[in-house]
Formats: C-alpha cells, sequence, structure tokens
C-alpha cells in the first residue's frame, strides 16, 4: 500500500509515464541504455518512490525466497542445470545453486559483485536486457519473476526465442508476471485502467502462451498458487476464467480480479516447455 500522498502519488505517476513513453517510442539501439538511464532519472526525480524507502527485512527476504524455491525445486533435479532471468541481488539463484549442477544469473548489470561468496557453480551472464547469452540448448529450467512486464512487447518477443534457444529438448520456462485482468499493477493503477507507466506491458494466460508458442513452446501448465504454495493446472482452466472475467466491464472485471480466490488462479504462472 502507497502511504505517500495524493499529490505525491500524482507527481510520481506524471514522472513515470512520461519516462515509460520514452521507452515505448524508442528504437531497440536505444533501449540497451535506456533501461538503466531513465530508471536512474525516475527515483532521482521522485526522492520518495516507495523502492527507495523499502527497508529490508531479512526474515522477510529469507520467506519469499523459499517461497519461490518451493515452486522450482520440483522442476529441479541434483545434475540440473537453471538460468535465472533478472535475478537482482541474486538471493533466490544462489540459493538453487546450493541443489542443482550449475546456476547462471542473467542480468543487465553485474549484480553478482553484490555478493561476497557466489557458489562456485553459480556464473553471471551479462545481457543487453533481451539475449540470453548461455550455451544453446544447455538449460534444465530458466526462470523469471516480475520481469516480462518491464520489457518492451518487442523485447519480451525476442528474449523469449533466446529462452528457448537456451532450454534442451524438453526444458521449462517458469514465467511468474501480473496478470492483466487485476491491473494495472504499476503506480498507473491510481489513475488508468490500463498499465501507463515502467510496465511497459501487462499480460495473461492466454497472451503470454501466443507469445511462447510464436518462440516455439507447444506444451504449457499453469501453477495455482502463492508463496511456493500450490498446485499445477491445467492452462486450459485459467484461459476459462480468463475468458469468463474479460466479460466483465472494465471496473467490476478489476474487483472481480483483484478478489483472492480469483487473484490466485489469474496470477500468472506459466510453465511452457520446449
Amino acid at each position: 500500500m502507497d502511504h505517500r500522498s495524493e499529490s505525491r502519488i500524482r507527481a510520481h505517476y506524471d514522472v513515470e509515464r512520461e519516462l515509460a513513453d520514452k521507452l515505448r517510442n524508442s528504437s531497440k539501439e536505444d533501449r540497451r541504455r535506456l533501461y538503466t538511464e531513465l530508471y536512474d532519472e525516475l527515483f532521482r526525480r521522485i526522492p520518495d518512490h516507495p523502492q527507495l524507502h523499502r527497508k529490508s527485512d531479512p526474515e522477510l527476504d529469507h520467506r519469499r525466497t523459499l517461497g519461490q524455491a518451493r515452486f522450482l525445486t520440483p522442476l529441479l533435479a541434483d545434475n540440473s542445470i537453471y538460468l535465472e532471468l533478472g535475478p537482482g541481488a541474486c538471493a533466490l539463484v544462489t540459493h538453487i545453486a546450493g541443489s542443482v549442477e550449475k546456476a547462471y544469473a542473467v542480468d543487465v548489470s553485474n549484480v553478482v559483485t553484490e555478493i561476497e561468496k557466489p557458489p562456485a557453480n553459480m556464473e553471471f551472464v551479462l545481457s543487453d536486457g533481451t539475449s540470453v547469452p548461455v550455451p544453446a540448448s544447455s538449460v534444465d529450467l530458466a526462470f523469471s519473476n516480475q520481469l516480462m512486464e518491464h520489457l518492451h512487447p518487442d523485447d519480451a518477443t525476442e528474449q523469449l526465442a533466446g529462452v528457448y534457444r537456451a532450454l534442451k529438448p524438453g526444458g521449462r520456462y517458469l514465467c511468474i508476471t501480473p496478470s492483466r485482468l487485476s491491473g494495472p499493477h504499476d503506480v498507473s493503477q491510481h489513475y488508468d485502467t490500463e498499465a501507463c507507466g515502467f510496465h511497459l506491458m501487462e499480460y495473461t494466460y492466454t497472451d503470454l502462451v501466443l507469445l511462447c508458442r510464436d518462440a516455439g513452446f507447444r506444451k504449457f501448465a499453469a501453477i495455482v498458487g502463492y508463496r511456493g504454495w500450490g498446485f499445477r493446472c491445467p492452462i486450459s482452466i485459467v484461459k476459462a476464467v480468463e475468458a469468463v472475467v474479460q466479460m466483465a466491464p472494465g471496473s467490476i472485471r478489476r474487483w472481480v480480479g483483484r478478489f483472492p480466490p480469483v487473484r490466485l488462479a489469474l496470477g500468472v504462472k506459466l510453465i511452457a516447455t520446449k
């Protein structure tokens, strides 16, 4: 929950929308630098941005790491090769590295330097924002969480193709991203019916499956759950739920989409198999 005054939220919205429009309308070449530059500018111009004032809670961070790991461990074995896109401070990839043969951390900045003693079997790989520069057909499981929505739609398509290339035959990609049907989920939620801030595109299962099919993926399943607890569900069921919710008018759709049982079903946790 955002506890700032309405005027400060509005100021944040105006700046973020201005910067996000630059990113949406930029060329691929320009986006290689803009992803970093525009976020830096946002934080400079909005010094009370919630991300700058969110106090670290080691216990909470640890519980979040364990929750995400619970989604991943059933998909991994001791000899698995794991790849994480946008690993942030690398807490999760470091945790997973302890139970797999090798782990890749793929990001646009050298976040691995924040780790004093990274595991010997963990490799940091620098990306231009869309590339997945690891050996082809080498990865058993790829994972991203709250990443897809921040990518330019053209870059998302290219990154999915890179993930597909990196996976072994039968390898899987678990993608977690907020549902467009219960959104928007960025600062534009206060003023707009669609994401207009740095969530450059929010997706449904239906949207994401189509993109993954274009990249080459052919098998799909959903995980319905929260913080690592849940069950695998046929993709046809969650797409049917989406179709029903989609028929409701916008304000009702968002209210229904945020109702806890429906939100659990709609929150996109897609397993795509090569």
